[in-house]
């Protein structure tokens, strides 16, 4: 959530295409599950974060039970084998502009290439709760955007720069201040 919203305050134009989705699809009620189906940009927001920020860099090593081929390379059984997913969504042969912040790239459905958009792993290996983080961040994301205005601290934008131990951190912690919408005040009310 912190890679999504410093992503979204240093991209002002995303943000508010976001929150007038929102706005028309959610109105004055709080966003739910039920919604998710109509707010295509918001998910397309979460991939893109997902793939310039991916929780862990590295795929947890997998290990293949039988001489395989990967790439052109021979991978005898017994291998292990790290998928850099970090390298793999910034590689400039596989995504237009890698290192910029463009949701637009998913909203046809054409950014969901199994090969190239990992963030979870893939096959019978990928991870079990690839389901309910995206359910988690699409209500999450989606509350804070629809109850808050969000701004910078300062007006510089945010620095990106990251740090990866077994997870990516930002290097530098972010802080925003907010102020309340009035779907807010209507909600609390």
């Amino acid at each position: 959530m912190e890679w999504a919203l410093a992503n979204l305050l240093n991209h002002p134009d995303v943000l508010g295409k976001a929150k007038a989705e929102l706005d028309a699809r959610v109105g004055d009620r709080l966003i739910e599950e039920s919604d998710f189906a109509k707010l295509h940009y918001l998910q397309s927001i979460i991939s893109e974060n997902l793939r310039l920020c991916p929780v862990t860099p590295l795929i947890p090593p997998h290990m293949p039970s039988s001489d395989c081929t990967i790439g052109g390379y021979h991978v005898p059984a017994g291998t292990i084998i790290f998928v850099n997913a970090w390298s793999l969504h910034r590689d400039p042969s596989l995504w237009d502009d890698p290192e910029s912040f463009k949701p637009e790239r998913f909203e046809s459905g054409s950014g969901f290439d199994a090969c190239k958009f990992i963030p979870f792993g893939m096959g019978r290996r990928s991870c079990p709760g690839d389901g309910l983080a995206n359910r988690v961040m699409i209500l999450t994301l989606g509350s804070l955007i629809q109850c808050f205005e969000w701004e910078r601290v300062g007006g510089d934008k945010i620095d990106m720069a990251e740090k990866t131990v077994m997870t990516m951190f930002k290097v530098e912690p972010l802080e925003l201040m907010c102020r309340a919408r009035p779907v807010l005040d209507m909600l609390l009310s």
